[in-house]
């Protein structure tokens, strides 16, 4: 699937977070009410930094079957609010998931978070422990493991300001062949990934979610207090969150799994799609 199609696929509502009435595009699809699957558990899917939910192009529809799935773009990444002036932490964007449940009435979902995703997911399941059945962190940020280098250097004004946007996309490109497994990246991943990254409004957008990589947002969390059945799923070869943070993840989450992909860098769920689709699948209907 490519991004256009995604975005095609994407609804819009507007949240409120600190105040600010923000707009959300997010995927939702599954079963309607009464059918088979619709009585399951809802799950979501929360991606990280300079991702969208784009990244979830693979995972998210082979659940679509058996359950309700949604999955947001973050506010300030993807078709999501790009504009200046409010937080795109991950303690906003752990609001940002709250007040989007709620507007769609689900109570209780399994979540699955990847990079600052899993952030999100790890606050969330730690402050809203009965609103997390199940939690799926992929190659997630926690305690002090970010931000990387790389992008700690986006969030400097000047870094950005000296950047044309077909600098910055090049840059991204960049990224993503370098640290995607393998030779031969697929580009259609690689482009869906730097689509939403076409304009100065998102250039500046990218740099504030940069800056607001706020490591305190995890190591004030003590995973020890969530309660879901946890999963660990991870590209073992990671380079940017290396798999000894999920074994220190499962050393302190008493429900935990680590599960290490092999042959699979930091975008786990792209470089090994349907092993990572198989593992999801199977730890969520069990």
């Amino acid at each position: 699937m490519d991004y256009d199609t995604w975005s095609d696929r994407q609804t819009a509502t507007t949240v409120t977070v600190d105040g600010h009435d923000l707009e959300v595009a997010y995927y939702d699809e599954g079963p309607a009410e009464g059918d088979t699957g619709a009585d399951a558990d809802p799950v979501v899917f929360c991606h990280g930094i300079p991702t969208s939910s784009f990244l979830w192009r693979h995972a998210a529809p082979e659940l679509t079957d058996d359950r309700r799935v949604i999955a947001p773009d973050m506010v300030g990444y993807g078709n999501s609010a790009m504009h200046d002036g409010f937080d795109r932490s991950i303690r906003a964007q752990e609001a940002m998931i709250d007040a989007l449940l709620a507007e769609l009435g689900l109570e209780t979902v399994a979540f699955v978070g990847h990079d600052l995703g899993g952030g999100v997911g790890l606050r969330y399941a730690a402050h809203e422990p009965e609103a997390v059945s199940k939690l799926v962190l992929s190659n997630a940020v926690c305690y002090d493991s970010w931000p990387v280098e790389s992008i700690l250097e986006l969030g400097l004004p000047d870094v950005v300001a000296d950047m044309s946007v077909d600098d910055l996309q090049d840059m991204l490109r960049k990224l993503y062949r370098n640290t995607l497994y393998g030779d031969d990246p697929d580009e259609e991943f690689v482009d869906g990934m730097i689509a939403p990254w076409d304009s100065q409004e998102a250039k500046i957008s990218l740099s504030r979610n940069a800056i607001g990589t706020n490591t305190s947002h995890t190591a004030e969390i003590d995973s020890a207090e969530i309660t879901a059945e946890t999963l660990l799923l991870w590209g073992a070869e990671d380079e940017f969150q290396p798999i000894e943070y999920a074994e220190r993840l499962e050393e302190d989450i008493s429900t935990a799994e680590v599960v290490g992909l092999e042959e699979a860098n930091h975008w786990v769920p792209e470089d090994r799609p349907e092993a990572y689709a198989e593992r999801l699948a199977a730890f969520l209907a069990d």
